[in-house]
């Protein structure tokens, strides 16, 4: 029988070889409507992903309603649409690579309170518009400096787009230059809406730094706040990990599998902590979970490498 280090090393050799598909981006597009069909000019919409760096895109409508996002790794997103006067709406979107056939993500927005982009009163909507798209374009051909140039401008003319303060960061991160990307990240100002989001970010990008210490003590800051997700648990699962304190990581990654059964990630890392106690039984049953619920991931993808390795011991 192969030992565990062995199939330890096929894991992670595994998971390096899913890393460029992972990578790749997708574009979402569509429309902002009132419930008289009538087109939003301004809207605000929001997609979140913390586990993409950047985390977030933002775009605002053009005069016919019209908005899109280039960039946007593939993966689950969360959107929101938001105008003044108007109740905000939000949805779950799964994001395909760009050639993949993706609908149009359409809201219609009913009246309400003025949702965050009230902070937009007053501000050329159509030319912030234009500026959001040069900047999206210029992720897409991973020309980062050129897109965090664009951001800064439009911040210095509406700051309370604390957002880009998050996609910045998330720039930075990609260049792996990252006391920039958590000096961007704290400027998110306390009290705002996207302050949790920031902690959420600096933790990670200390996990990517192997600041395990600094990324633990980050992490659990927000472990209790009601802006801690998934995300949050996964990542200190990971320091964990990283850390040798399994059984430890085994109750974070199965915090995070609780809050999103569906997700493959922390099903996959509670797989390989069966398979470091020699569990077969135990990593099977896990692995083809994560196959059944979570059927197009790079997860699911790695767990059936995994299993024809088992079986064959």
């Amino acid at each position: 029988m192969r030992d565990l280090k062995t199939l330890l090393s096929a894991t992670a050799m595994a998971l390096v070889i899913a890393l460029p598909a992972a990578a790749q981006t997708g574009r979402i597009g569509g429309t902002v409507k009132d419930a008289n069909g009538q087109p939003i000019k301004g809207a605000t919409i929001v997609a979140e992903n913390p586990a993409s760096a950047p985390s977030s895109f933002t775009a605002t409508t053009d005069d016919r309603g019209r908005y899109s996002m280039i960039g946007l790794k593939a993966g689950s997103w969360k959107v929101t649409a938001s105008a003044p006067g108007f109740e905000a709406v939000s949805g779950n979107v799964p994001i395909k690579t760009i050639g993949a056939p993706m609908p149009p993500v359409d809201f219609t927005l009913n009246p309400g309170a003025s949702g965050p982009a009230g902070a937009l009163a007053g501000v050329n909507t159509k030319e912030l518009q234009g500026e959001l798209a040069k900047a999206d374009a210029m992720v897409a051909a991973k020309d980062y400096p050129g897109a965090i140039g664009i951001y800064e401008a439009m911040l210095a003319k509406v700051p309370a787009l604390t957002a880009l303060h998050l996609q910045i960061g998330g720039l930075y991160r990609n260049q792996k230059q990252y006391d920039k990307a958590i000096e961007a990240y704290k400027k998110v100002p306390a009290g705002d809406a996207n302050a949790d989001k920031a902690t959420i970010e600096i933790g990670m990008t200390q996990l990517e730094m192997n600041d395990l210490a600094g990324a633990e003590t980050t992490l659990l800051s927000v472990a209790q706040s009601t802006s801690a997700n998934k995300e949050v648990f996964y990542n200190l699962g990971e320091v964990k990990f990283a850390k040798g304190e399994t059984e430890e990581a085994v109750k974070y990654y199965q915090r995070a599998s609780d809050i999103d059964p569906n997700w493959g990630k922390p099903l996959f890392k509670l797989g390989l902590a069966r398979l470091q106690k020699a569990d077969t039984a135990g990593t099977l049953e896990i692995m083809n979970k994560v196959i059944a619920v979570d059927p197009n991931s790079a997860e699911a993808a790695q767990a059936k490498g995994l299993i024809e390795q088992l079986k064959k011991q």
